[in-house]
């Protein structure tokens, strides 16, 4: 079974999420919630977690934390452990609650800590349970609306100082941020992450892989390291497949874009610029290269040729 890689240092930030086992309901009651959220809570006091957001769904949760002690495995452990004893206890039961093993993308805050908090705190409405986020209870959205003066823990004071400083200013200007997306289509910014293990711009993912995955073992059960360890620069992509294609520049730039849209860690829109194509176009060209090669040896041939060049760096 493929196992997730753990990335961990002080000061990391994290969106981790996890769900019951089967997708069943992990909370059944008030006092289910009530109880999960104490657990956050002690989190916070005795392991030094610092949480930003947090959402309970019914079958599953959103966290938006921060480890300074950078202690991820300690801190869900209580968290998750501390909950499934509770619950099991509680109902007479035994076995796992959660699936498996949490999920934590480690997320470059000052890209994305802002809006991962929304997309956090919208997840009830998306999901039908309330027209808009103050409705639902079991969120931190009215921490920052200044909602709940009297929960002191969550820590709003990072997010909300990208609306200035006055508290009661900021507060208000959040909520306009949220409600901006309020019956509207929009996209998961997890959508972005890399391997399902980095969220961050291409020279956070850069830094972090080196420091934190370079040098390590390429193992089938935690797929990640094989992904993060094949990263590379648009130019260098893009280099090597004009060196490796000299007077085929047609398929050169399609396979220069295929290589980029699943080996750079670049957002679409960096890429689309650097081909001045359009965002869409980016993911379509790599399908299709994808497909003819299938069925035209030349094309697999100059695929094979370019990722020869590029070498992928070996962990």
């Amino acid at each position: 079974m493929a196992r997730p890689l753990r990335i961990e240092y002080p000061g990391a930030f994290y969106h981790v999420t996890s769900r019951g086992n089967e997708k069943k309901d992990i909370f059944k009651s008030r006092r289910d919630r009530e109880k999960f959220i104490s657990y956050l809570k002690s989190a916070v006091e005795r392991y030094g977690a610092e949480i930003h957001v947090y959402c309970l769904m019914t079958n599953h949760y959103h966290l938006l934390l921060e480890t300074p002690r950078g202690n991820l495995s300690e801190i869900m452990q209580h968290i998750n452990g501390a909950y499934t004893t509770y619950f099991n206890v509680k109902r007479k039961r035994t076995g796992h609650l959660f699936q498996g093993r949490y999920k934590a993308i480690v997320v470059e805050a000052d890209e994305y800590a802002l809006e991962l908090s929304r997309y956090i705190h919208l997840n009830p409405v998306r999901a039908g349970m309330v027209q808009a986020p103050q409705e639902y209870e079991w969120t931190s959205y009215k921490c920052y609306a200044g909602m709940a003066a009297g929960l002191q823990w969550p820590k709003t004071d990072f997010i909300l100082s990208y609306f200035g400083e006055n508290r009661i200013e900021s507060g208000q200007k959040y909520q306009q941020y949220v409600s901006d997306l309020l019956k509207t289509e929009y996209n998961s910014p997890l959508d972005s992450a890399v391997a399902s293990t980095i969220l961050g711009t291409p020279e956070f993912i850069a830094d972090i892989s080196e420091r934190h995955i370079a040098g390590k073992q390429p193992d089938r059960s935690v797929p990640a390291v094989k992904e993060l360890c094949g990263l590379h620069s648009l130019d260098k992509i893009v280099h090597a497949a004009n060196d490796a294609l000299i007077g085929q520049e047609k398929l050169a730039k399609k396979v220069s874009i295929y290589f980029c849209h699943r080996y750079s860690g670049a957002k679409l829109k960096e890429i689309g610029e650097k081909f001045g194509i359009g965002d869409g176009a980016i993911t379509q060209v790599s399908k299709r290269l994808l497909m003819q090669a299938e069925k035209d040896q030349m094309v697999n041939e100059a695929i094979e040729k370019v990722g020869k060049a590029l070498g992928f760096v070996k962990c």
